[in-house]
């Protein structure tokens, strides 16, 4: 007479979890689909239309805020989305998390992710040839669509969230600190347009394009997990039930 009341809970459960599952499903495809339709926006108006209203705004903007001591703060803040520090960055983050057995499918996530979104800025630079913006406070080579400090930088710090909400236990903490990762992506995203290395509309697409490289290498990463950690478990348990041969 147990047995049914406990099968009705598990039913319950099994139900509810359901439920949130496809709560988060729903959610993050939504999000891949907004992030999505915005970039086939944004680029059809910088390359298509020719539209760079937003550029001039935001150009206007850092303008009213321009000060020698402004500039050097800016200077500092985009050197942690700069190519010389993320290198270091990542490549000190990869080694401390393969330290630690639990951390060291983040310790692959952290590389892999990285290295692939580089790869494919890169190419997207190469692809869109858009110049940088004359009269820049720094002299930075190269091309300007879209911003590698937004892209890179963006994912790397991403990465970095990922592993602070799926590891720290108090939730408090973790927004607190997902929170201050945001805002200093944002900064380091301004600090672009600051320094008029980047259009405005540079940076946002290297949001969006971090945004959805971001989730599509996770979607793949924790696939891969998954998949390893089941074929590796059955291997260990057909490795034990083998018999010894005598």
């Amino acid at each position: 007479m147990k047995t049914l009341p406990r099968l009705k809970y598990a039913a319950r459960a099994l139900l509810h979890a359901l439920a949130l599952l496809s709560v988060k499903f729903l959610t993050l495809t939504f999000l891949f689909l907004l992030c999505l339709y915005a970039l086939f926006q944004l680029v059809h108006e910088v390359f298509s239309e020719g539209d760079t209203g937003f550029d001039t705004r935001m150009f206007d903007i850092a303008q009213s805020l321009s000060s020698p001591g402004m500039t050097h703060f800016m200077r500092h803040v985009s050197f942690f989305g700069s190519d010389e520090y993320l290198i270091v960055a990542m490549a000190l983050s990869v080694l401390v998390l393969s330290f630690y057995r639990s951390m060291q499918w983040n310790s692959l996530r952290m590389l892999l992710i990285s290295f692939t979104v580089s790869v494919l800025n890169t190419f997207l630079k190469h692809y869109f040839v858009r110049p940088r913006p004359e009269l820049g406070l720094l002299v930075v080579p190269g091309l300007s669509f879209p911003s590698g400090h937004a892209m890179i930088g963006g994912v790397f710090y991403g990465v970095l969230g990922y592993i602070i909400w799926t590891t720290v236990s108090r939730k408090v903490w973790r927004w607190v600190l997902i929170s201050l990762l945001t805002l200093f992506v944002l900064l380091i995203g301004f600090s672009r347009v600051y320094l008029r290395v980047h259009y405005a509309t540079d940076v946002a697409a290297g949001y969006l394009f971090g945004i959805l490289w971001l989730m599509l290498s996770l979607y793949l990463m924790s696939r891969l997990e998954r998949f390893y950690v089941k074929r590796y478990k059955k291997y260990l348990g057909s490795y034990r039930l083998k018999p010894i041969q005598k």
